[in-house]
Order: C-alpha cells, then sequence, then structure tokens
C-alpha cells in the first residue's frame, strides 16, 4: 500500500502513514498521541504483535488481513467514549456494506461475517489538554491460510471479494466511513449509532451469558444497547444493562 496513493482517494482530512512492519499500530501511535497534530491513520503491511481485547494476540499474515489504527482527538474525558467501539463497529459494517460485504456486529467489539468473526476492534485511550485521544485499532481479516486458523483455534471468516479489490482504494473506502463515523460520534454521540447497532446487532433476541475473567456475570437474553452503548439483557430479574465483559452464545437456550 502506498500513503501518498490512498490520500489521493480519500475525501477525509486525516494524515496517513504506511509502514512495512511493526509490533503494534496501537502502541506506535499510543506512543506518539501527544506529539500529533490532527488526526492520524497509522497502517502496517504486517503487525507481529497485534493485541486484541483484554490482552489477546490478533494473529495475522503479511497481505491476508489490513491492520490499521486511527488516533482521534475528542473533547471530554475517556468516560464519554464509553459508545466509542459500538459507533466505530457500526461505521465499519456500514462501509463493508457499500463493498458488498453484508456483517453483523457482536458486543462490543467484534464484526462477523456468516457467524464467524471478521474483524475486530481494540480502543485506547490517553488524556490530552482539552480532551482525549483515542487511537482505534482494527485487524480485519482478508483471507486466512490453515495453518493461521489452526493456530488461533477456532473458525476465522473471510472476505475474497475484498482481498481481490487494490489495497489503497479499499483503504481509502474505509478511512473515509471511518473518519465520517468519528466527525459523527464526536457532535452527536453514540445516540446516533444506537438503531443502527441494533439493526446490525448477531444475537439479538438469542440467550447469552456474559463471562469476566473466566467467571460468569449475568445471563440472559441480548435485547439491544442503550444510549451508552451498553448491551440490554432481559434476566429473570428483569432487565439489566452490562458495561463489561465477553458475551457468548448460550447454545441451545441451556
Amino acid at each position: 500500500m502506498n500513503a501518498a496513493a490512498i490520500a489521493a482517494l480519500c475525501r477525509a482530512a486525516v494524515d496517513i502513514e504506511v509502514v512495512a512492519e511493526t509490533g503494534s499500530t496501537n502502541a506506535d501511535l499510543m506512543a506518539r498521541a501527544a506529539q500529533l497534530a490532527r488526526p492520524t491513520l497509522l497502517i502496517a503491511e504486517h503487525q507481529n504483535a497485534g493485541r486484541g481485547r483484554a490482552g489477546r494476540s490478533w494473529l495475522s499474515a503479511p497481505g491476508d488481513s489490513l491492520t490499521f489504527s486511527l488516533a482521534w482527538k475528542f473533547d471530554g474525558s475517556p468516560q464519554q467514549l464509553l459508545g466509542l467501539p459500538l459507533a466505530v463497529g457500526v461505521a465499519l459494517a456500514e462501509a463493508l456494506a457499500a463493498l458488498a460485504v453484508p456483517v453483523q456486529l457482536k458486543w462490543p467489539n467484534d464484526v462477523l461475517k456468516d457467524g464467524s468473526k471478521l474483524a475486530g476492534i481494540l480502543i485506547e485511550t490517553q488524556g490530552a489538554p482539552g480532551g482525549t485521544w483515542a487511537v482505534i485499532g482494527i485487524g480485519l481479516n482478508l483471507s486466512m491460510p490453515d495453518r493461521l486458523e489452526q493456530r488461533i483455534g477456532r473458525s476465522i471468516a473471510t472476505a475474497p471479494w475484498l482481498a481481490r479489490m487494490e489495497r489503497n482504494a479499499l483503504m481509502a473506502a474505509l478511512t473515509d466511513a471511518l473518519v465520517a463515523g468519528m466527525d459523527q460520534f464526536a457532535r452527536d454521540g453514540f445516540g446516533a449509532f444506537r438503531a443502527r447497532w441494533d439493526a446490525l446487532h448477531a444475537w439479538r433476541g438469542q440467550p447469552v451469558v456474559i463471562v469476566d475473567q473466566g467467571a460468569v456475570q449475568q445471563q440472559g437474553v441480548a435485547v439491544g444497547v442503550d444510549d451508552s452503548g451498553r448491551l440490554l439483557l432481559d434476566t429473570d430479574d428483569g432487565r439489566v444493562a452490562v458495561l463489561a465483559g465477553d458475551v457468548s452464545l448460550r447454545l441451545g437456550g441451556s
């Protein structure tokens, strides 16, 4: 990929950088956030130490995925960014749908295709004068070698149609969608995304369990999300709002 070619195809006002390899684009931008003058997109042809939520590794092979991070400064505190991962998911899902790849969303930050994970989102924040820098990391599978899927240990979704696209044009389309989404989130908050997220909710109406650090915290039927991005569950004790945790389908409704 080429930064100048991507920038020429973008409508968005964002600095774009491309590196052949790095440990983590999120870590790189977090280290530089205090020196950034405006939104910055860092794309790595390959990450050798990519990360997902809860410290998990994000495994990828060179050329088989897109790995990139967008640094964006928001007004206000990190607490005001609670719904940001979901808003990013909506922006990414809508961009993929426009590219003929329909997807769904799993709370709080996974993009699913045919029930398997196609993309993951990791957001890290850093306080700054007058606001908060958010570094939004995205890993998007395009193709998946069998050997890597075996290492991951579960079925992984791929997007062969996107893998055949010209990479600079694909990155420009995703960048424009993400920047437009961040502009809207900064202006209107997650409330502007709530109905759109619910429409893309993969497990709406399904029995689920919420697990945090290996322990079941809640179980019930997934309803949707509230205006702050919390997952709503209907439980035996009524409706509850879940702030954090991993969501799994409760197989067979048991």
